[in-house]
């Protein structure tokens, strides 16, 4: 006879043992209790996304976006008149600085360069198109933050306007 089995008369039952199960207590809660719970877990998400949307920092590409807004056709114009260039404008990033090396048919060129840095506008800047008589100008970036810019050209050769941008990891 095994441990839990009583004999009734002829046939043999099973009878588990008692201290083999553990028996709990489950805690009711009523309809009204679990509505203001979830009614109050709700209001504190809602709280909590609100703190958190308040204390994010948020940055425009520029402090003039309306005014740049209105004359993005000439942008567009001068991204035209780029692409049509013979010899591209072409930039180089090394461990120092960018080379930047313009057209060498191109004359009198001027404008700047521009560095965004879409993370952090404290870390944009600009400098002014100076190139040498080769055509080309190198920007040292010694002093910059390190981190992705993007790269704007906004430049002119005589009358003649162009637009160049890309991705540069500094």
């Amino acid at each position: 006879m095994v441990a839990g089995e009583t004999v009734v008369g002829l046939s043999v039952y099973y009878q588990p043992p008692t201290t083999l199960y553990k028996t709990y207590k489950i805690m009711k809660i009523s309809w009204g209790t679990g509505i203001w719970v979830l009614y109050g877990s709700f209001v504190l998400l809602i709280l909590t996304m609100v703190g958190m949307s308040v204390v994010q920092k948020i940055d425009l590409v520029t402090d003039k976006y309306y005014e740049e807004e209105i004359q993005y056709q000439g942008k567009i114009d001068k991204i035209k008149n780029a692409k049509n260039l013979a010899a591209p404008l072409v930039w180089e990033v090394t461990e120092s600085g960018v080379k930047i090396n313009y057209p060498k048919e191109l004359k009198n060129i001027g404008g700047v360069v521009n560095f965004y840095c879409p993370s952090d506008n404290s870390k944009d800047f600009s400098v002014k198109i100076q190139p040498d008589l080769g055509n080309t100008q190198f920007i040292p970036t010694q002093n910059a933050a390190t981190g992705r810019y993007q790269i704007q050209f906004d430049w002119k050769s005589g009358e003649m306007a162009y637009w160049n941008e890309g991705i540069v990891n500094l």
